[in-house]
């Protein structure tokens, strides 16, 4: 106790190692978990395992600097290197780690050019702007060096070609940006669109403005969205270079190629034209820009102002929308290259249940540096990995199997989780109790969670028994449920990471959570380990309290008898969901008794399996565990696990199969956008846009097929049949 704590072999500032604090080496309790053994003996005792253990931040600092000591995109040399790192790791831990490698298309950038140009500029430097389309480096960085194995700014599965046009302004890119500038007059058809990150996907960005006619996208990271300020360097004024966000524009999930089939070696994979058809892969180039250059382009738009919405920060000049009078000459070629991704895996098997999985997941592969996303992830997942190791050393079996996988290419759209789970799907199906997910662990203060609604109370429990890192006061709990008492657990509908495809293809609950929200070094070169021990967590107490949070739940759902699953939350969300969604068409004709019928009747079937688990809890402390009891508890559980998957529908959501889930799914404009009951949702936009009898009728359609999954469910949790 009371050892200073430095990261070895990692590059600090003067400042930081002045202002570390001395800190407990072994900084605070990690898990207290107890297992449960029944004997078969009629005045049977109980038989208590304590595992008491801690983690200490050194080991998380010290493999978040080895991951990032490269930028590591997917298919390159260096990610294979930390993949390699992830396999030694899982070998020291006894995890009996594999490698499952996939053959998927990924994009590169080949050429990129971008000026600007306005002849009726006031002054001559400003009548051609050739953008260098580069990131500055800022003073004293000692990523710097290798600052030039970063891949040029881009976006993954752009269009190759040329958009030459009057730019125009729109905002966030959103349907809702379109109907603004439509209703102000201005005709987007054959321009360059000029939007800003920071409300919707910058795939969806690219696909809207395709859906009004516009011929190219440049899309910049604002000020007034990402730059920060006080909230976060209250003690320090340094700011970051303007960084460039690059990222994918691929609106699907998985190799685009192979949609619905796994990437093997020799597989079948669609042309070129097949994979356009598809509707995935934008048609129009586009580019990334900073923050400068973006206010660049601004300042030679002309037209009406805009919305006072949409103008920037206080420094920021007058947004106007255009078009022009300046034009963006935009080009852009991409290369195209079958390449090998690899996810690493490690399993630890059950010794009661070796065929029920708990899998936690977290992927490598990042633009840059990784330090936050995802690499924060990835030590995150290594210290768990290390404490249930140190466990299996003493002793301790899990009742069921765990899963450690680190995904590959999830930045270019999910795609080492979703070839796995297309190879794995029945398997998964049949055996995964549940999916808990991290991509960033630690962006900065604060922890964020969302989860399919029957984990919500193993959250709350979960996060009662860990000390908030950034107040010893307090449990995450209490910091997250703030005044309200009340934390705001989000729902699992976007795509923004690797629980879309267990949830909305397969139907596993879930769970995906982070310390943080928005940063400023999203997905720019700047993400790097001198941020991280600057700004994001320079003492890694949070990554240590998401360790802990992590683990914990997955020894809640590896050892306890019963799953714990709360399926009459579930109903009390549907309901609320369903309510909001009538209001929203409540003047149209459409009957809602169907979804809430179906509704009360998987609350009564929440309510039935929950009293069958208590009556078995009692004859299984109290009497011998029979074999027949046994098998009643692992039936009780099958219902349990298996009722999330009856929300799917085979045939997927109108317009897009993948997507199987009908209770949760992406926004159809906005692959970031979570949505309760997606195919409802779609219809009514459509429906509201169209103003036909046969869209309504098409919304009363999807309530229906809701309705039909939520009684499926509640079917699976009787264990009964009709």
């Amino acid at each position: 106790m009371g050892s200073t704590f430095k990261p070895q072999q990692a590059p600090m500032s003067k400042q930081t190692q002045k202002t570390t604090p001395i800190i407990a080496t072994t900084l605070f309790f990690f898990i207290i978990y107890t297992t449960i053994t029944i004997t078969h003996s009629p005045n049977s005792n109980y038989h208590y395992h304590l595992y008491t253990f801690f983690t200490d931040n050194t080991t998380i600092s010290n493999h978040l600097y080895t991951l990032t000591l490269r930028p590591h995109v997917a298919g390159s040399s260096a990610n294979a290197e930390a993949a390699a790192f992830v396999y030694s790791m899982f070998v020291s831990y006894k995890l009996k780690p594999r490698v499952t490698p996939y053959r998927v298309l990924l994009t590169y950038p080949s050429y990129r050019t971008l000026t600007l140009t306005c002849p009726s500029a006031v002054s001559p430097e400003e009548q051609t702007i050739m953008f260098d389309l580069g990131q500055e480096v800022y003073p004293n960085d000692p990523y710097a060096e290798v600052a030039s194995q970063v891949l040029p700014t881009f976006h993954a599965y752009a269009r190759s070609g040329t958009a030459v046009g009057h730019v125009v302004y729109a905002n966030y890119g959103r349907v809702e940006d379109y109907k603004v500038l439509e209703k102000m007059g201005v005709n987007v058809s054959g321009t360059v669109i000029l939007a800003r990150y920071g409300e919707i996907y910058r795939g969806d960005i690219v696909k809207n403005a395709y859906e009004v006619g516009a011929i190219g996208v440049v899309v910049y990271t604002d000020k007034k969205d990402f730059g920060g300020g006080d909230k976060w360097f209250p003690d320090d004024k340094w700011m970051p270079p303007s960084g460039v966000q690059v990222g994918t524009v691929y609106n699907g999930a998985g190799d685009p190629t192979t949609p619905g089939w796994a990437s093997t070696d020799g597989c079948e994979r669609l042309s070129d034209d097949e994979v356009d058809k598809e509707g995935d892969v934008p048609l129009i180039p586009s580019l990334p820009v900073s923050s400068t250059d973006g206010d660049a382009i601004i300042r030679l738009i002309g037209g009406q102002v805009a919305n006072d919405d949409w103008q920037g920060s206080a420094d920021s000049p007058v947004y106007r929308v255009g078009p022009g009078p300046g034009v963006l000459n935009l080009t852009y070629i991409g290369d195209q290259v079958i390449n090998t991704i690899e996810n690493v895996i490690g399993i630890i098997e059950g010794a009661e249940e070796p065929d029920r999985f708990v899998i936690l997941g977290n992927h490598r592969d990042a633009w840059t540096f990784g330090a936050v996303d995802p690499n924060s992830g990835t030590a995150t997942l290594l210290e768990v990995a290390r404490r249930l190791g140190k466990l299996q050393k003493r002793g301790w079996r899990p009742r069921r199997t765990i899963i450690f996988c680190n995904w590959d290419a999830e930045e270019y759209g999910l795609i080492g989780s979703t070839e796995w789970v297309e190879e794995n799907r029945e398997m998964l199906a049949s055996k995964v109790v549940a999916y808990l997910n991290i991509d960033i662990a630690v962006a900065g203060a604060g922890f964020q969670a969302s989860a399919t609604p029957q984990l919500d109370d193993l959250l709350k429990q979960v996060t009662q028994q860990v000390q908030d890192p950034d107040n010893s006061s307090q449990t995450v709990y209490e910091s997250w449920a703030g005044s309200h008492n009340f934390p705001k657990i989000g729902r699992l509908g976007g795509g923004g990471s690797d629980y879309a495809p267990f949830v909305q293809h397969v139907g596993i609950p879930s769970v995906d959570m982070s310390f943080g929200n928005g940063y400023p070094v999203y997905h720019s070169m700047y993400d790097d380990f001198t941020w991280m021990t600057k700004f994001g967590d320079p003492m890694f107490h949070r990554h240590v309290a998401a360790a802990s949070i992590w683990g914990l739940l997955a020894l809640h759902l590896l050892d306890e008898k019963f799953l714990p699953f709360n399926y009459i939350s579930y109903a009390n969300e549907l309901q609320r969901c369903a309510k909001e969604l009538e209001d929203e068409v409540s003047s149209n004709g459409i009957n809602f008794i169907p979804l809430y019928k179906s509704i009360a009747e998987l609350k009564n079937a929440a309510t039935k399996i929950d009293s069958q688990r208590k009556v078995l809890e009692e004859s299984t402390c109290w009497t011998s565990m029979w074999k027949k009891d046994a098998l009643k508890v692992r039936e009780l559980n099958d219902r349990l696990m298996l009722a999330e998957r009856a929300f799917t529908d085979r045939d997927g959501l109108t317009g897009r199969p993948w997507y199987k889930h009908l209770i949760y799914g992406p926004s159809k404009y906005d692959d970031y956008g979570s949505k309760s009951f997606p195919g409802i949702d779609d219809a009514i936009s459509i429906a509201k846009s169209l103003k036909t009898v046969e869209s309504w009728r098409t919304v009363q359609h999807e309530i229906w097929r809701a309705s039909r999954a939520i009684t499926h469910a509640s079917l699976v949790l009787c264990g009964e049949l009709t």
